[in-house]
């Protein structure tokens, strides 16, 4: 008897509905701005890609940026050919993957020996002010919640991914800018016009109630406004990187090798760390 099939995260009619439409009148400076980071992380990198491909629902938005690059969408089997490429851009797509892993995996297939991979990708962190404010609103209105915003891993788990998926000197880092609205609808329409509205497949179908969207608002505006009375919105963006295994490539150290401690390097007293304390989520006010 065949495995059972996971159920799926992303409802993919739903979401490609959702991208024809951010793109009529779009809004995609997140997208914009991630590609400026990978190319800018591109130019630190002492090697000349002539084989590049970037998988992207919006190809629009790299059209130009990588000489010869081959734009293909973010669909459950990728088409990019094995040992095709000698560098694999997954921009601002993997949130939204039912497997994750299989696209990181299908990725590394289509690099060639010491070809590298860049996975850009909405960390755990963001829109976390939202789904407080949906949550507490929904609660406060109906009395249950249903899934309003899609999960997004942390830097952690996703990290882990790039091993799972046989990929060398592995390397997760993210940042986060904090982005400022006039209200909680000039958020929305952003979110709309970037295609990055609820597709989840287990999402309520029935529209938005407005007194919860109201109750949101007033949440929002209580518990995240700056003192402009601007709505401040977290955006994390995490990058996964990794290198096809290759002859001759270089090996990390192994854990405890060093010679040298870096305070003795460094001339400075090493210093223990203690634990961090548990800093628990910021309470909505009533």
């Amino acid at each position: 008897m065949s495995a059972q099939r996971p159920p799926a995260l992303t409802d993919r009619p739903a979401l490609d509905r959702f991208r024809a439409r951010a793109r009529r009148a779009p809004a995609f400076f997140l997208h914009e701005d991630a590609a400026d980071e990978v190319q800018e992380r591109l130019a630190e990198v002492n090697r000349t890609f002539t084989a590049p491909a970037v998988v992207t629902p919006f190809p629009e938005v790299w059209e130009g940026r990588l000489p010869g690059a081959r734009l293909v969408p973010d669909t459950d089997v990728l088409d990019l050919e094995p040992g095709a490429h000698d560098l694999v851009v997954h921009a601002l797509a993997l949130h939204w993957a039912d497997d994750p892993l299989g696209q990181i995996i299908q990725s590394t297939r289509a690099l060639q020996p010491d070809g590298l991979f860049i996975g850009v990708l909405f960390g755990g962190q963001s829109l976390q002010e939202l789904r407080m404010v949906l949550a507490q609103a929904e609660s406060d209105v109906t009395g249950g919640l249903s899934p309003r915003v899609v999960p997004m891993g942390e830097i952690r788990d996703l990290g882990a991914l790039l091993q799972r998926a046989g990929l060398a000197l592995p390397v997760a880092d993210s940042f986060t800018r904090t982005v400022l609205y006039r209200d909680l609808l000039h958020l929305v329409r952003d979110l709309r016009a970037m295609g990055e509205v609820n597709a989840l497949d287990a999402r309520h179908r029935a529209p938005l109630r407005r007194a919860v969207l109201a109750r949101a608002a007033q949440l929002y505006a209580e518990s995240f406004a700056d003192p402009e009375g601007r709505l401040q919105a977290t955006v994390e963006t995490l990058f996964l990187t990794g290198w096809a295994p290759a002859e001759g490539q270089q090996k990390p150290l192994r854990p405890g090798s060093a010679a040298q401690r870096l305070a003795a390097a460094l001339g400075t007293t090493e210093t223990g760390l203690e634990p961090a304390p548990f800093a628990a989520a910021p309470r909505l006010k009533d």
